[in-house]
């Protein structure tokens, strides 16, 4: 596909620059092509599930001490399910 003879060209650029600061972000890419890639397929992102993991860690800083992890499991899925 065109995204990733794109995506392998970026790649290719970034190292032959040899910027020491795209090293961590260029590997990062490396590992997760597939899931890049994706995007442009389907153009499906994981953004519910993102948004959804910071409901639950903001719902989870409001009540910071929980001893009864089933209580907050159920009341977790009584707001958000």
């Amino acid at each position: 596909t065109v995204a990733l003879i794109r995506l392998a060209k970026w790649d290719e650029n970034v190292r032959q620059a040899k910027f020491k600061s795209f090293n961590s972000i260029a590997r990062t890419m490396s590992i997760h092509y597939q899931n890049i890639l994706n995007y442009f397929d389907n153009r499906s992102t994981n953004a519910s599930a993102e948004s959804f993991n910071a409901k639950i860690k903001a719902f989870r800083a409001q009540f910071r001490g929980v001893r009864n992890i089933k209580f907050f499991l159920f009341r977790l899925s009584n707001i958000y399910a």
